[in-house]
């Protein structure tokens, strides 16, 4: 669904390892597997609401994966149709809402349990959050509905490296033909000041709100509400192929937002207060994103419907796609009398399950939490940045 923390960009995953055996991958990889007594205390904070949902999009994703397709956990590797396996009998399992300690019992007795290392020194990740914000908008330009949500522009071009030597296997450039040379695509400020993309570009919307426009692109999918009630579901196509920049880090070094208090809505406060400011702040994020419209969704980079609270996006170079995983980490409480602001911070688990990628969510220290749309989505995913801790679950061989 995202492109930065939420853009969307997709690498290969298939490993040729055999099923339950060592391979070749070094002990300090990205996934550790766990003896039983070093499990950890598994509980739902949702009583499994939605998690046989989200499991059904993975397991349709693996089916739709030639069999042999391998996956690696730890030193270990799975094909696809393990993976399936791994899945149905889970489901099947929480289908009958098991109380805790069955759940217990059930999990060692029949999976196998890998922790993520994490990132740096501390052995523990990094979680945010994204969401599915909504925008008011309109199918024609207007003076108050005048910024475009672009489509994929006619010359933007992906180049496949692995065609030119063996070694850039999985390697891919984005960019644009100019002359007899491929180049860079253009960057934001080329695109939004210079006008680029103009007869290149489809515009899918007009929107009134440029803030919630550069959100959209992090977010990677949306809803476009118009003037008449209908909505239109706009989902991440592709990206002009510059790097991620976090205008809040940016924020955070000039001393505009101290980092103690960095969130999307404090980001969002600055920009409106300083809209002399806006372009500028923008711009030093150099990439973009083309949208398309879907008739459902969000969806995810294996194109599954994203269910709430139950998707998480990662680093798919590092941990498995499609997979079981389990998290533990701090969820907001909303104040009392609303307003968008965090009350508290509450230590929670949940069964999620391995179906994004982000442009910002690189290594095996960083995980980001779908949250779904609405009020208390929007509060989760402008404020979490917390520590915790992401573990896979893949069903013994034999079991």
């Amino acid at each position: 669904m995202k492109r930065t923390a939420s853009f969307r960009w997709i690498c290969l995953m298939t490993l040729c390892l055999t099923v339950g055996c060592v391979g070749h991958r070094a002990p300090e990889g990205p996934l550790v597997p766990l003896p039983p007594t070093a499990y950890p205390e598994f509980a739902d904070d949702m009583d499994y609401a939605g998690i046989g949902e989200s499991l059904g999009e993975s397991i349709n994703y693996l089916k739709r994966l030639p069999a042999d397709t391998r996956f690696s956990l730890g030193a270990d590797s799975y094909d696809a149709t393990h993976m399936i396996r791994s899945l149905e009998r889970f489901r099947a399992f929480i289908d009958t809402r098991p109380d805790r300690g069955a759940l217990e019992r059930f999990i060692r007795s029949n999976y196998r349990v890998y922790r993520s290392v994490g990132g740096g020194d501390t052995g523990k990740m990094l979680f945010t959050g994204y969401y599915e914000p909504s925008l008011d908008g309109s199918l024609t330009k207007t003076p108050e509905y005048r910024h475009p949500i672009y489509g994929p522009p006619e010359d933007l071009a992906v180049v496949d490296l692995s065609a030119f030597s063996e070694k850039l296997a999985g390697k891919k450039i984005v960019g644009r033909v100019a002359g007899k040379t491929f180049v860079p695509y253009h960057d934001r400020k080329e695109i939004e000041a210079g006008g680029a993309l103009r007869k290149k570009a489809p515009v899918l919307a007009w929107v009134a709100d440029p803030v919630a426009l550069f959100f959209l692109q992090v977010q990677g999918s949306g809803k476009v509400i118009l003037e008449n009630g209908d909505r239109l579901n706009v989902h991440y196509h592709s990206s002009n192929g510059r790097p991620y920049r976090s205008i809040g880090n940016l924020l955070i070094q000039e001393n505009k937002i101290p980092k103690a208090e960095m969130s999307m809505q404090r980001i969002r406060s600055y920009l409106l207060a300083h809209p002399r400011e806006m372009d500028r702040i923008f711009n030093y994020n150099p990439s973009y994103v083309f949208f398309t419209f879907e008739k459902g969704g969000p969806y995810g980079a294996i194109r599954a419907k994203l269910t709430p609270g139950r998707a998480i996006a990662v680093d798919r170079a590092v941990f498995p796609m499609g997979g079981i995983a389990f998290i533990q980490t701090r969820k907001p409480s909303a104040g009392a009398a609303g307003g968008g602001e965090v009350s508290s911070w509450v230590p929670f688990s949940r069964f999620v399950s391995s179906q994004d990628t982000g442009g910002a969510i690189k290594g095996p220290g960083r995980a980001d939490i779908f949250w779904g749309s609405g009020p208390y989505a929007e509060l989760a995913a402008g404020h979490l940045k917390h520590d915790g801790q992401l573990y896979f679950l893949v069903l013994k061989p034999g079991a």
